[in-house]
């Protein structure tokens, strides 16, 4: 149940009493929430250089690959399981059939142009396990569900997939992590890591609110140690201006930990309810709030962010059938008007 909103009006939210904020360095934060989590959840990169090379850092660390067994990533195409199995364990898979991976997802603006490069995460995986004993060796598993795209014609089609985005991760890891004992870090978009939905108002109740993260604690015994990348740290805590980066901050007692969750860097999301299967907004006097410590467990800061990339590049024109399947896809499961905009930005570049 949500606590009133207490001490401090607007700051802090049922925290009688928050402790001084202390960061952490964040890597060995994060091997040894594995020693008593056997799972633990942060931001994909999602083409943010700096959740990349930190992401890079952590796994190729040499404590990490003694408590973590897998990789849980959104960004590959579950179809491909096994071509992932064969290229983490160092076999010879063209990239031609590899990028399959990322270039079939379900959600088509993430589709990237057609490259012969094998994304970074990938290739270090590959590497780390080529000195790791195949019994000790770092496995990938593909979080996206298993979409063809050969088969999704209407919208419809291509709802049911996007429905199954938090769940099919979800019996993911339950299957092939928690039932065999092994421990995951799961790499996803961060609202898929909330415990309650802020753009449903935090109302649990709807199963369209259900996140990876709310599915796998409601229905195994598994609390999930999850980490929240905010951009914006200095901005709630000043003190944080003069800390090292990269850092790490537990919320649980502490002061960026009671702060509400919708002050962080979701506060300009709308909110809204299901009524009668439509989206009704919720007004603004009516949204609740949400201590940060009852959403996540820690705070990662990076330090200012940098700027973020252009949504598409050249490559994205250059292969003229690729670019064909992509605005077909951005036609039917796209946001409103991406097919259009792909499509002036190749005219105005060719």
């Amino acid at each position: 149940m949500l606590k009133a909103a207490l001490a401090i009006p607007g700051i802090l939210l049922g925290t009688a009493i928050a402790s001084a904020q202390t960061p952490v360095e964040p890597v060995g934060a994060i091997v040894d929430a594995f020693r008593s989590h056997s799972i633990v959840a942060m931001e994909a990169a999602h083409g943010d250089e700096q959740m990349l090379a930190f992401t890079l850092a952590l796994i190729r660390d040499p404590r990490f690959a003694a408590v973590a067994n897998d990789l849980v990533v959104e960004e590959g195409n579950a179809r491909y399981q096994v071509l992932m199995d064969r290229y983490v364990r160092g076999e010879d898979v063209p990239v031609a059939e590899l990028r399959q991976v990322w270039e079939n997802h379900t959600v088509p603006l993430n589709g990237s142009g057609r490259t012969a490069t094998v994304p970074e995460i990938y290739r270090a995986v590959r590497e780390i396990n080529v000195s790791r004993p195949r019994d000790r060796q770092l496995r990938v598993l593909l979080g996206d569900p298993p979409i063809d795209w050969d088969l999704v014609k209407t919208q419809a089609d291509h709802q049911k997939w996007i429905e199954m985005r938090d769940s099919h991760p979800a019996a993911l890891i339950q299957l092939e992590v928690l039932a065999k004992g092994r421990r995951a870090l799961v790499l996803y978009g961060q609202m898929h890591l909330q415990r309650r939905q802020i753009i449903a108002n935090y109302d649990m109740e709807i199963w369209q609110a259900q996140t990876l993260v709310s599915i796998l604690e409601r229905t195994t015994p598994t609390r999930v140690f999850s980490v929240w990348r905010e951009p914006s740290v200095v901005a709630l805590l000043p003190e944080a201006a003069s800390w090292r980066v990269p850092m790490l901050a537990l919320t649980r007692g502490t002061v960026l930990g009671g702060i509400d969750f919708g002050k962080y860097s979701v506060a300009s999301l709308p909110r809204a309810s299901i009524q009668d299967g439509k989206l009704v907004p919720v007004p603004r006097d009516r949204w609740r709030a949400l201590p940060m410590e009852e959403q996540f467990d820690a705070v990662l800061y990076l330090g200012p962010p940098l700027p973020a990339p252009a949504p598409n590049s050249p490559a994205m024109c250059s292969d003229r059938a690729f670019l064909e399947e992509r605005l077909r896809r951005l036609t039917i499961g796209g946001p409103p008007g991406s097919a259009d905009r792909l499509k002036q930005y190749c005219a105005a570049g060719i």
